[in-house]
């Protein structure tokens, strides 16, 4: 049977259109994908759109949204998300699910054919605020406590009491084991990329009495600390600090809510010793 050479190239193009979908459906995969089945009330085409969009904002996650039945199915990586960071995004584009409740204003600024029939707002659900104030306060004050243990940790460093060191250490971790990570909101990820090494060098610190271990590990645990405050701020302007000494002449660094220097790795041997590298502003 002959073709005419029209017809052909007709379908290599198809072809090779099947060909990059496929290839792009593969690249879009989910890493360590957990996928999970959340209500979601809204109405038509408009919306479907508008909780697919809000759903999908990261690579770590996407969200498909059937309006029959309400049903959103969140795919998401279990190593960097989970669904109710992703159901948060959802109500804060204007649609209320089984966890969240979305803005009143938002809600009431959606057009007409989108504003469903809200259910009744029951206790197990949680209203999200969209004032930057109030959500920065949120996020803030699940780790503030954090980083105010860890400057006592700091100041008991100074002093060289091995045994008050592990007594801060111990309440350090304590608070860093019970930061709930819904809470954190856009922080989420920073806190994250160094809660392993936070865990570690805390939990080292608070069981030796060794106070040379306790500042080798403090080194450390200062260089996830900086990390995690360059992206969520103190409550107050933090001072990087550096002792060129440290670590046969190798360095480390420490975090300040003060610019005079009092160095944790050497006390009162060398208390002055070192220079702010860096201040990070609230």
């Amino acid at each position: 049977m002959k073709y005419s050479k029209i017809f052909i190239f007709t379908i290599i193009k198809i072809e090779a259109v099947i060909f990059f979908i496929s290839m792009s459906a593969c690249q879009a995969q989910i890493k360590n994908e957990k996928t999970v089945y959340k209500t979601v009330y809204g109405n038509c085409e408009m919306c479907k759109s508008t909780i697919e969009n809000a759903g999908s904002k990261s690579k770590s996650y996407s969200t498909i949204w059937n309006k029959e039945n309400k049903i959103a199915t969140i795919s998401f990586d279990s190593s960097k998300s989970n669904a109710d960071l992703v159901l948060k995004q959802i109500a804060l584009a204007g649609y209320d699910n089984e966890k969240f409740i979305a803005p009143d204003n938002i809600y009431q600024n959606l057009p007409k054919c989108c504003q469903y029939e809200r259910p009744e707002k029951k206790e197990n659900k949680t209203p999200v605020s969209t004032t930057a104030s109030q959500t920065d306060t949120t996020q803030l004050n699940s780790l503030q406590s954090v980083y105010d243990a860890y400057f006592e940790l700091k100041d008991a460093l100074i002093s060289g009491d091995a045994k008050i060191v592990s007594t801060k250490a111990a309440a350090l971790l304590k608070l860093i084991n019970a930061i709930k990570m819904d809470t954190l909101g856009s922080n989420h990820m920073a806190y994250m990329n160094v809660e392993k090494d936070l865990k570690l060098n805390a939990e080292h610190i608070s069981e030796s009495k060794d106070i040379t271990h306790q500042r080798d590990h403090f080194s450390a645990l200062s260089t996830a600390m900086y990390q995690l405050m360059k992206t969520a701020k103190a409550n107050t302007t933090v001072y990087y600090e550096h002792c060129p000494m440290y670590n046969d002449g190798k360095g480390a660094n420490w975090l300040s809510k003060e610019s005079a220097i009092k160095n944790p790795y050497y006390g009162s041997m060398m208390l002055t010793c070192g220079k702010v590298q860096e201040t990070i502003k609230q």
